[in-house]
């Protein structure tokens, strides 16, 4: 097990959410497929839930909702970066050619968060931490183990994230065309281009990948609980994994990592 127990460094993905179209169904839909255990928050927060396995945070699911004069956010995970200063940020994300969808916002004595879209337009959040740094436990089974972010400008990405979060995007060995998001010489997560993997209408987006102890036997329990396999179940470089859709349309992968 990995539990977390200090502050992400900058650029490293700290925290997952979704901002659910039935937010009590989304939270019985994860409790079932993961074991994760929540309760709708307090109403000052909109009710946003966290997530827990073994009295640890391991996610966020809040009902849709968004500031005034905002779109309401759709039914996806979301991957926020570790950010040492949100405002800081806010401006290096412009500079960088990225855009905010959600300017920085206290979450109470939380943390400072935001949401943005990087040049490439893959869309994701970073949050400055307070009082709450992110996820307590990962990189076991029923946790977040891996964030991807799938473009299809990987030059352009590279720049972006570099400019922004002083992430350095570099080959992974034994992964021809993959490459790694290193923060402080540590691999956080991945990047690589899809123009070749996906229809041309499926935009640049990061990627939620949960671990797991038995592939097979979780893509059975998703579909019991009405979601969709995206990907079936295979084995590949780093491990067996899948693709699932939960019943309103978020995408996420589960992997049972080689050893």
């Amino acid at each position: 097990m990995t539990e977390v127990e200090r502050p992400y460094a900058q650029g490293t993905p700290c925290w997952i959410d979704l901002m659910a179209k039935d937010q009590q169904a989304a939270m019985d839909f994860y409790k079932g497929l993961f074991g994760w255990a929540g309760e709708r928050g307090p109403e000052d927060f909109g009710g946003y839930a966290m997530m827990t396995l073994r009295d640890k945070t391991v996610a966020g699911i809040g009902p849709a909702m968004a500031p005034d004069g905002m779109p309401e956010p759709p039914h996806v995970w979301t991957t926020y970066l570790a950010s040492d200063n949100a405002d800081d940020t806010a401006k290096l994300i412009g500079e960088a050619g990225g855009s905010l969808m959600i300017p920085p916002m206290d979450v109470g004595d939380a943390g400072r968060m935001a949401v943005a879209a990087d040049s490439t337009g893959a869309v994701f959040g970073f949050w400055q931490y307070k009082d709450f740094f992110g996820a307590e436990l990962v990189n076991e089974p029923n946790t977040l183990i891996w964030n991807e972010c799938n473009t299809r400008d990987v030059p352009g990405a590279t720049a972006f994230y570099r400019d922004a979060f002083g992430i350095a995007v570099e080959s992974m060995e034994g992964a021809a065309g993959y490459s790694a998001l290193n923060v402080d010489g540590k691999t956080v997560g991945g990047l690589q281009d899809i123009t070749s993997m996906f229809p041309a209408e499926i935009p640049a987006h990061w990627m939620t990948w949960f671990a797991v102890e038995d592939v097979d036997a979780t893509v059975a329990k998703a579909q019991s609980l009405g979601a969709t396999i995206t990907l079936p179940a295979q084995d590949g470089a780093p491990g067996r994994f899948a693709g699932i859709c939960d019943p309103w349309g978020a995408m996420f992968c589960v992997l049972k990592p080689r050893s």
